[in-house]
């Protein structure tokens, strides 16, 4: 697969809410960067915490691709998504409102599992939305 296949794939498991293929696309050591949450997420099992954190918040994620390219062992994606915080998320409670929002992400691939993932979104813009306390 190249670059661009391997985010569907990613992108597939992530729309499907599914925290096992979200996580099986990951190398053990990989990281992922959320720059709008500060730190990254480094090693597979916070990488798994961190997905199933967020799918129980929002178990109605949704996303919609708007662009995807792949370059060499390099894809990204510009997408729209949001959902609805009805679970507990990092010790806040849920509010019961909906988000939408836009954001892309850059994926960096070896020997076909993501290495290292950078991603741009609002989080003000989000956090407001669901009722969330902006730091």
């Amino acid at each position: 697969m190249d670059s661009k296949q391997l985010l569907q794939k990613w992108i597939d498991a992530f729309q499907a809410c599914d925290v096992d293929a979200v996580v099986a696309c990951y190398a053990d050591e990989a990281v992922n960067f959320q720059v709008a949450a500060g730190e990254p997420s480094v090693g597979i099992e916070q990488i798994r915490n961190d997905t199933a954190e967020f799918f129980q918040a929002f178990p109605d994620a949704w996303s919609q691709i708007e662009n995807l390219i792949g370059d060499g062992d390099w894809a990204a994606w510009e997408w729209l998504g949001g959902g609805t915080f009805t679970g507990e998320f990092y010790g806040d409670q849920p509010t019961g409102k909906s988000f939408e929002i836009r954001g892309c992400g850059y994926f960096n691939f070896r020997d076909g599992k993501i290495v290292y993932q950078r991603g741009y979104w609002d989080k003000l813009s989000w956090f407001k939305q669901v009722g969330l306390p902006i730091e």
